[in-house]
């Protein structure tokens, strides 16, 4: 899929949740609904910030949002990171890519001088009326959270800065 943009339509998707129950995008309309993706389950980066969005979850919260995170990971691999670490957030696994895809991050990247197919980390806040109101590459890991939070709170009071 090519990349989305502010104000296209959030592509939909169900994903199982950690908890055993599943996330459908759709059924979240009249709420907005943050959505970071990230790349693998108890990794440096990735723990992190899985932790930052749990320490914020609440605040998340008061502002109406649903919160999830998205990685390619199993459910078995949630639940042993979410138990590990304590995390607050609902976890979605996306092994086959579906959501991922859908989102234009599933791309070629580089590191080291090796190439090789990943997730682009990024989070998404959807508006209440489904789409997608602000798309926040995380190109600092610490603080990212904070960062999301802010333009959630902007989204829901109606200013539009970035």
């Amino acid at each position: 899929m090519t990349d989305l943009r502010e104000g296209d339509p959030a592509p939909d998707f169900t994903l199982p949740l950690d908890d055993g129950t599943s996330f459908h995008l759709a059924a979240q309309r009249g709420q907005p609904v943050v959505l970071y993706f990230y790349p693998e389950d108890d990794s440096g980066g990735c723990t992190d910030e899985n932790k930052e969005f749990s320490d914020r979850m609440s605040a998340f919260q008061v502002l109406g949002a649903r919160l999830v995170g998205i990685s390619p990971d199993s459910i078995a691999s949630h639940q042993k990171f979410r138990k590990k670490y304590g995390l607050a957030s609902p976890l979605a696994a996306d092994p086959d890519h579906l959501a991922i895809e859908a989102y234009g991050l599933w791309k070629l990247k580089k590191l080291y001088g090796r190439e090789f197919m990943g997730l682009i980390r990024t989070s998404f806040i959807i508006g209440a009326d489904g789409k997608v109101a602000r798309i926040v590459r995380a190109t600092r890991i610490l603080g990212h959270a904070q960062k999301m939070l802010e333009a959630l709170e902007a989204h829901v009071s109606g200013k539009t800065t970035k």
